[in-house]
């Protein structure tokens, strides 16, 4: 059997990173993932998918990523369910992540996020002209020299 999942995404809010009674770190978190079509509108519309990570890897990813950052992940879908505090039975269905991907700089998601949040200019002006992939309007000048074939 096969319980596999690939997703990317951006995280709809900062990872939550807590711990249980024997010290294991464990994050939760929430991935924006578009889907592939628009609606009758001509709006795409995403699903939110909760997501889970835990030990180390959880550390790292706390420490890495924010909210409106663009991450990859590959793990297993899981449910499980438990009785809330009103007698009631709750079920949850999560992808506990195994391992995770960066899909974009710390750079560029924090221009983004000041650029989308503030009407502040960003100081990220001179980052870009040392990416020749920062604006892909623009060609990108590269001699016959510098290919392989």
């Amino acid at each position: 059997m096969i319980n596999r999942t690939v997703l990317v995404g951006r995280l709809t809010r900062d990872p939550e990173l807590k711990r249980t009674a024997n010290g294991a770190a464990v994050a939760s978190f929430t991935l924006a993932v578009n889907r592939q079509f628009t609606n009758s509108q001509g709006e795409r519309e995403a699903d939110f998918i909760n997501c889970v990570i835990w030990r180390k890897a959880a550390e790292n990813f706390t420490k890495l990523v924010h909210k409106g950052y663009l991450v990859g992940i590959d793990g297993r879908i899981q449910t499980r369910n438990y009785e809330n505090k009103q007698g009631n039975r709750v079920y949850v269905t999560e992808v506990v992540v195994d391992n995770f991907s960066l899909l974009e700089s710390r750079n560029t998601n924090s221009s983004n996020n000041a650029h989308d949040n503030s009407n502040n200019q960003s100081n990220n002006s001179n980052d870009n002209m040392s990416d020749p992939f920062a604006d892909n309007s623009k060609p990108i000048d590269i001699s016959d020299d510098s290919l392989p074939f």
